[in-house]
């Protein structure tokens, strides 16, 4: 079954509310086994909302729409379905009747704009609101179902979950199934070259399929199965899961809602290891994202931002001439950086950070970055060119060096 969903409302184009709605539905649609073709947002607009309509009903099964049922002069979905429908409003007696009941139970004025509310396509069913006062409806317009439901968030996932999914679900003429998803997390290769690596399985696998989306410098590569059950949409998923990885290697670092932080927080606490970070382009970056999550007072020892190069001296016990030789931007002062953090704090794992970030260029061109991890087993330096404005350049290198610690550990 093809659904589409169409969102109602000028204050979505207007970036005055987000829409929050969208993915819920795309979520429930997903986990049904439906196929989700397209999403479309328009505003309180008759003859845009009528168009709208009139191309999903020609090419869908079903279309969701969300937002303009309310009270209020420019709540019209009601209308603009009507219109495509070919179906005068009908005015439901009993339910304005209902409506005045309610608020004077309430010891609360009626407004008589709320009686709005009580129309809907001649024909259509009524979706009910439990937590609202705007009903949802549902109209077969030429083979299209289009069901209408109130665009405030709360309300609207109650009928979605409770009404239109078993609704849509009883509709799908094939098997009950469900639509899975992997998603493999990579470091290390631009979005193009993890693309090129992984063309043939692109192009050829159509079930499970394979999509990429790149992330602040992580690639993300997306698996997905559509199968009968959980269990054999995973099953599908397995062998092209492994084929990833085999092309890959240690450039797949987590999985679905795995993060660099729990990783490493996980690999410290297998070890019984602690970290610290030394920083100076960077200023407590790695240091917030190490902190990020619940538990990290468990292997996290401390910081130091040092940003001068007296202080790189003083406090970390970096060699004056290593930095006069080989300057502030480099391995070495990385390196001497790590190993001052390590036995200062106390910690197991130490990594540091020294570069420049920009747009000023110190010593050496913007952007360019030294990162330096070291263990009880071994330590590593590395140069990195980011690029991008500042901001970009100091969180791009927070990644890379939250993923050198991860190497690090993962090393014998």
């Amino acid at each position: 079954m093809n659904v589409e969903t169409l969102a109602i409302g000028t204050e979505l184009l207007l970036g005055q509310i987000v829409n929050t709605n969208a993915s819920d539905i795309a979520v429930r649609l997903a986990e049904s086994g439906l196929t989700h073709m397209r999403q479309t947002v328009v505003g309180d607009n008759a003859e845009r909302m009528e168009s709208a309509i009139a191309h999903a009903v020609a090419r869908s099964d079903a279309l969701i729409i969300t937002g303009g049922i309310g009270p209020t002069a420019d709540d019209i979905t009601r209308d603009a379905v009507a219109a495509v429908a070919g179906v005068p409003l009908f005015f439901d007696e009993q339910y304005a009747k209902d409506m005045r009941t309610r608020w004077e139970r309430r010891a609360r004025d009626f407004p008589e704009s709320n009686l709005r509310q009580a129309y809907r396509p001649e024909g259509a069913i009524v979706i009910e609101n439990p937590k609202g006062s705007a009903p949802g409806f549902r109209i077969e317009v030429d083979g299209c179902w289009v069901l209408a439901l109130p665009g405030v968030p709360e309300e609207m996932w109650t009928m979605l979950d409770d009404q239109v999914m078993p609704f849509l679900r009883s509709l799908d003429g094939e098997e009950s199934s469900v639509v899975v998803s992997r998603v493999l997390h990579t470091w290390g290769m631009s979005e193009a070259a993890v693309g090129e690596l992984l063309d043939d399985l692109f192009h050829t696998s159509q079930n499970p399929t394979v999509a990429f989306l790149a992330s602040a410098g992580v690639i993300k590569i997306r698996l997905t199965a559509h199968a009968a059950t959980t269990d054999d949409a995973k099953a599908l998923i397995e062998p092209l899961d492994v084929a990833v990885r085999s092309r890959l290697g240690d450039r797949v670092f987590g999985v679905d809602d795995q993060t660099i932080e729990q990783i490493i927080h996980t690999s410290l606490l297998e070890r019984g290891w602690t970290i610290a970070t030394a920083e100076s382009a960077t200023a407590g970056l790695v240091a917030s994202r190490l902190t990020s999550i619940p538990g990290s007072s468990q292997t996290f020892r401390g910081s130091i931002g040092a940003y001068a190069a007296d202080i790189k001296v003083s406090l970390l016990g970096v060699s004056a001439s290593v930095i006069e030789e080989r300057g502030i931007v480099s391995e070495d002062t990385a390196l001497a950086m790590a190993h001052g953090a390590r036995s200062l704090l106390g910690a197991d794992v130490a990594v540091a950070v020294t570069g420049s970030a920009g747009p000023t260029a110190l010593e050496v061109e913007a952007g360019t970055m030294c990162v330096a991890v070291v263990t009880p087993n071994g330590e590593r330096a590395r140069t990195f060119k980011m690029p991008g404005d500042r901001e970009r350049v100091r969180t791009y290198t927070a990644t890379a060096a939250l993923h050198q610690v991860r190497l690090a550990l993962s090393s014998p």
